[in-house]
């Protein structure tokens, strides 16, 4: 918040280097007069700074007080997505996908329904599916476990921006391993960081899934993906649960 006691601006950084959807709203209004009329949604640029809203004293004789609450979604809500083809994202590891689409143990959300898990050891290479913008960059945080309270929001990650406004999730990447800068471009095959097991996890593995913004909403989206040998892979819940069964039987 700028300006003095009588008058205030919510001015708003978007932190994001990519668009980002941003609802700023206003409540516990005593006093109070807002310009424009809040809430209000827009959409705001990578890196962009905007003052959304002046808030001003309509009395200046009689206390006044408001309480602002900002939300964030990164992507456009124009954004669609592109029936592409993923690269497999640890390349030369082979693929042992522990939860597929509609998964029941966590992949229920409408933001990681449509999501893989890959068991990996700590340390492996983890390589773009597809080329993008690093939209974000967090990888700074330590230790896992099954407290949602506690982990759900501390898995290191790292965000693509694709050209159709699509984002791919690359999540629970090992600490100070991320090797690209937030607004770089990379490549498919690119490296960017390490798996590990940070945040709301069982084991070491990779989360991956793709992202569009719905409306102040991540939603995550069907993908096809190629294995490391070049073919299509099985990603639904069905098909990578029965493959498990097999590989655990197998003493894999």
């Amino acid at each position: 918040m700028d300006g003095h006691d009588a008058q205030r601006q919510a001015r708003v950084f978007n932190h994001f280097a990519g668009p980002a959807q941003v609802e700023l709203s206003v409540g516990d209004v005593r006093n109070i007069a807002t310009d424009p009329p809040l809430p209000l949604t827009v959409v705001m640029r990578a890196g962009e700074e905007r003052v959304l809203a002046s808030l001003q004293q309509a009395d200046r004789g009689q206390p006044a007080g408001f309480e602002l609450a900002l939300r964030a979604i990164p992507g456009s809500p124009d954004a669609h997505h592109d029936d592409v083809e993923y690269g497999w994202p640890l390349a030369g590891y082979p693929v042992r996908i522990h939860q597929g689409f509609d998964g029941a143990f966590s992949h229920t959300g409408e933001e990681s329904r449509y999501a893989i898990d890959v068991a990996a050891e700590e340390g492996t290479p983890v390589a773009a599916a597809r080329d993008g913008v690093v939209m974000e960059v967090q990888d700074d945080y330590y230790g896992a476990g099954l407290d949602k309270e506690k982990f759900a929001t501390r898995a290191n990650v790292v965000r693509v921006l694709h050209k159709d406004g699509s984002m791919a999730i690359y999540a629970h990447l090992k600490p100070e391993s991320v090797g690209v800068q937030a607004g770089k471009y990379i490549y498919a095959g690119q490296k960017l960081g390490e798996s590990g097991n940070t945040g709301y996890s069982t084991g070491p593995h990779l989360h991956f899934c793709v992202q569009v913004n719905r409306g102040m909403r991540l939603v995550s989206v069907p993908f096809r993906m190629r294995g490391p040998d070049g073919t299509a892979l099985q990603l639904d819940a069905a098909a990578t649960d029965a493959t498990a069964a097999k590989r655990t039987a197998a003493g894999e």
